[in-house]
């Protein structure tokens, strides 16, 4: 660690990983398919971690994170590091090699379903969720961490070796299903657990590590008494272990809240607090009590935005920091993975709005100037401020906003809506969907492209667009689903697509950001007054409802989920922002309702992962949430069916909320955890609450290849129909498929159906009787 005598640090909690070029996508995919030899993809995953941390010590950062490094996800990486192997993988541990193996826990394949993909503390990005027993031991497999180290080591470069908290990790991990086991605590094993963190502190110290970085993140939300107990107990043990590095412990993607003083009560040496996130003022932190004698690692500089931080102000704060705690390193809030690498790599975003952007290598230097300056004052080119940046402004979007009406967010009541539906579309009991994108195949990416380049004209596109949403149809007609969906076979992603249509909206052309795997999205950048210049969607799915008598679901992205999704201006309240797209989208969903089409899906993941982690605030943003969803839904007549997809949460407040949504229809990510979302929905509908609608809880996970057999998904079906009713009860995954290859959504599908239509048999047969 440097000495506070020669200046003020700098660092960061972690970096992007996938290559500037995404060149760990396309070495796993290549190697997923067999085209790519093993060595060569160790290979590159070993060169994208060297340039990294070559090039961060050459920024002049003092301190260099390691570890940061993963071919799928870091938090199964730390589970793996530890040896928390679920049971239900070892019967194939001897069959694989240790890489493949890895891969099977992220991916699964037909008969072994891969861990539950989860979202991260409101980012876009997911992890695989570690699953745990009473019986897991815990053992050190370091191997890795340690070849990194000492690569790096070689050319004197000290790392901090960057880890994932032992209370986050039992955490953010779920109870296994074990056949015959009683549910426990996944905190009951952190006594298992500490001694090999100990065991790996040793290790890392005789190595020569001056420090190493413990990620708590699970402790910027609420947490129970037992849970801080846990926190603290787990600090006491490892900052008194024998033979260990300095201990830096962040609470990043939030307010540290009680687990802060906790912290500066043991003697854990650093702290790193995500101040761009949640600011605290110099007077508060000194309230804090042993604060001043630990490390503070500021974390001004914003990990999860794209927007340059005031320098000026920033350092004005940093130097009432310093005189609280002057012990400093200057930091980024979070690690780096959530924003793009180089924003110099984009040619054509406005220059006022390119002026004011700091993709990773730009944050990076943003650190190292605020650390000079804190150590030897502004230099020359700081007299100057910035240039001011005017964001976009429409004078007609702002009176619009200002002049919405409570009536505007209403619709007719549900069982107005019910009947006149039922008599519009004739659906049959357990109607059994999809919820939107088809496999994106290589010949629509490669016209897609060509129309870019302008190298394929539009017409000529648009055939080759009409012919693949033909070819759904005709797949899902014979398949026999009830309502058909287009497959969304002109949309590059679900928030893209619609922000290159809307005015307000920069997109990038390299600005990608993982979001799980070899999966990753570019993110659009919005920076103006939102309007929606022509209609979106209605060309394609106005031509895929021409094709067949059954209805043709539209799929739209909705304003909380456009907003989440993006790097969001920050000149504006996110509510009237949300108000302005969704204002946007409903001009979008009552131009598909002239056009034909009698069911429209607005879809709302993000009311869900937007949650304030703590309960202040969440009240106000389910608030502004559900009116901008049911402004952006309430333009339509009482015959035109609104669903939407969401990511389900047992949070009474946000069941509520969801309920608040008044969509005809909601469909709800579940699989993995099927069995307590049913419970849940069962027990709200005993206690007079909950969603008392149209209610689809996705059987089976979208993103997985494994193809679930008629009687599992019957099963959950009728599990589903005795927890919500059959009348109100969809059939449908848990998301859309754009990620599978037909050869899986096919059978997938089909099995669907015919599970669909036991349980709709059965139904009938039952009001019959």
């Amino acid at each position: 660690m440097v000495n506070v005598t020669d200046g003020y640090g700098s660092s960061v909690l972690g970096y992007p990983r996938i290559g500037p070029h995404r060149e760990l996508k396309r070495a796993l995919e290549a190697y997923w398919h067999g085209t790519l030899p093993k060595a060569e993809l160790l290979a590159v995953g070993r060169d994208i971690q060297d340039r990294q941390f070559s090039e961060l010590a050459a920024t002049g950062l003092t301190q260099v994170p390691g570890n940061t490094f993963s071919f799928y996800d870091h938090v199964l990486d730390n589970a793996l590091l530890f040896g928390a192997v679920p049971r239900r993988f070892e019967p194939y541990r001897a069959e694989l090699d240790e890489l493949d193996f890895y891969f099977l826990m992220a991916r699964g394949r037909p008969d072994v379903p891969p861990l539950e993909l989860v979202r991260f503390f409101g980012t876009n990005y997911h992890y695989r969720q570690p699953e745990l027993d009473a019986d897991t031991e815990f053992s050190l497999h370091p191997e890795a961490l340690l070849a990194e180290w000492d690569r790096a080591f070689e050319q004197n470069i000290e790392q901090r070796p960057v880890l994932l908290g032992p209370v986050s990790l039992l955490l953010l991990s779920k109870a296994g299903q074990v056949p015959g086991a009683t549910e426990f605590d996944t905190l009951s094993l952190l006594d298992k657990l500490l001694p090999v963190y100990e065991q790996l502190f040793e290790i890392l110290a005789k190595r020569g590590a001056t420090c190493v970085q413990l990620d708590e993140p699970a402790f910027t939300s609420e947490r129970t008494p037992a849970e801080l107990a846990a926190f603290e107990r787990a600090y006491q043990q490892l900052s008194t272990a024998p033979l260990r590095p300095r201990i830096l412990v962040t609470g990043q993607y939030g307010d540290f809240g009680p687990a802060l003083r906790i912290l500066a009560a043991s003697n854990v040496e650093a702290i790193g607090l995500d101040l761009a996130s949640h600011r605290i003022s110099p007077d508060d932190l000194a309230e804090v009590p042993g604060i001043r004698r630990k490390r503070l690692y500021a974390g001004v500089i914003n990990g999860r935005n794209v927007w340059r931080a005031d320098r000026h102000v920033t350092l004005e704060y940093l130097n009432g920091l310093a005189k609280v705690c002057p012990d400093l390193v200057v930091s980024t809030g979070t690690t780096l993975l959530h924003v793009p690498y180089d924003v110099l790599t984009e040619y054509d975003i406005e220059g006022n709005v390119a002026d004011r952007l700091a993709f990773a290598k730009q944050k990076v230097g943003e650190v190292v100037s605020l650390a000079k300056a804190l150590t030897e004052g502004p230099s020359d080119r700081w007299r100057k401020r910035p240039t001011e940046v005017h964001f976009k402004q429409k004078h007609a979007v702002r009176q619009r906003v200002y002049a919405v009406t409570p009536d505007m967010r209403t619709r007719e009541p549900y069982e107005v809506r019910r009947k006149a539906q039922q008599e519009a579309l004739n659906l049959p009991p357990v109607p059994a969907t999809t919820l939107g994108s088809f496999p994106q195949t290589d010949r629509i990416r490669q016209a897609r492209h060509e129309l870019g380049q302008g190298r394929l004209s539009y017409d000529e596109y648009r055939k080759r667009i009409e012919a693949e949403i033909e070819a759904t149809i005709r797949l899902q007609e014979d398949i026999g689903l009830d309502v058909l969906v287009h497959g969304e076979h002109e949309r590059n992603d679900m928030i893209q697509y619609f922000a290159e249509l809307l005015d307000g909206f920069a997109t990038t052309h390299f600005g990608w950001v993982q979001v799980y795997g070899s999966r990753a999205v570019r993110p659009p950048i919005l920076y103006g007054d939102v309007s929606r210049p022509a209609p979106m969607s209605v060309e394609w799915i106005g031509y895929a409802q021409s094709l067949t008598d059954k209805p043709v679901k539209a799929i739209v992205t909705g304003p909380v989920t456009m907003l989440a999704r993006s790097f969001v201006r920050q000149d504006l309240p996110l509510h009237e922002t949300a108000d302005q797209v969704a204002l946007a989208i409903r001009d979008e969903v009552v131009d598909l309702e002239r056009a034909g089409i009698s069911i429209i899906q607005v879809d709302e993941p993000a009311i869900r992962e937007m949650l304030p982690l703590r309960d202040v605030g969440r009240h106000e943003f389910l608030r502004w949430a559900v009116g901008a969803f049911r402004l952006a839904t309430s333009g339509v007549k009482p015959r035109t069916q609104i669903h939407t997809h969401i990511s389900y949460s047992g949070r009474s407040e946000v069941v509520d909320a969801l309920e608040e949504l008044d969509a005809d229809v909601t469909a709800i990510v579940a699989t993995r955890s099927i069995e307590w979302v049913l419970r849940a929905l069962k027990e709200d509908r005993e206690g007079g609450h909950g969603l008392s609608h149209g209610v689809g809880p996705g059987v089976y996970e979208s993103r997985s290849a494994r193809i679930p057999d008629i009687d599992e998904l019957d099963e959950s079906l009728t599990a589903a129909a005795e927890a919500v009713s059959p009348d109100r009860l969809w059939a449908n995954p848990d998301g859309g498929l754009k990620t599978r290859h037909y050869w899986q959504l096919e059978p997938s599908l089909r099995n669907l159906v015919a599970a669909a239509r036991r349980v709709r048999r059965r139904v009938l047969a039952e009001s019959e009787d």
